[in-house]
Order: structure tokens, then sequence, then C-alpha cells
């Protein structure tokens, strides 16, 4: 079963991963940027809140990382099988 990791503020997501089967553990903001913390999971949802407003990022995890803004619980876990 896939584990994904679910930033704090995204509930409605974290519940509907949980249901369908998913092994779904919440974290906050301080281990987001935490190579060794994401590299545990199968992916990484986040709120696109604190996106860097040029689109640059810095990658520190080959972890597929799915900005959740404006999407539901089945969109997101349409977004987690595909990668």
């Amino acid at each position: 079963m896939k584990k994904i990791a679910v930033q704090m503020g995204l509930k409605p997501i974290k519940d509907y991963l949980s249901e369908e089967g998913y092994t779904v553990k919440e974290f906050d903001n301080r281990k987001k940027n935490a190579g060794n913390f994401l590299n545990k999971y199968d992916a990484v949802v986040v709120t696109g809140e604190n996106q860097n407003i040029m689109g640059a990022t810095e990658t520190i995890s080959c972890v597929p990382i799915i900005d959740a803004t404006g999407m539901t619980g089945e969109e997101v876990k349409i977004q987690i099988e595909k990668k």
C-alpha cells in the first residue's frame, strides 16, 4: 500500500486518502523541506500557499510532490496514481 504524506490543513484530502486505503501521515511545514522525512513516502501532498513566486523550486527529494490547491480528494488520488 502506498504511503502518502499530507500537509496539515488538508484534512478532507487526508481523510479521503485514508478511506481509499492509503497509509497517510500528516506533517507540518517544518518537515516539508526535510528530504530524509519525505523520502519515506510514495508521494507528498501540499498546499500551494508557499510556492515560489518565480516558479523555481529546489528539489531535495525524488518523491512526487502534488499541489492540492483547488483539488478534491479524488483528484489528488488520480494524481498519485499517475506518478
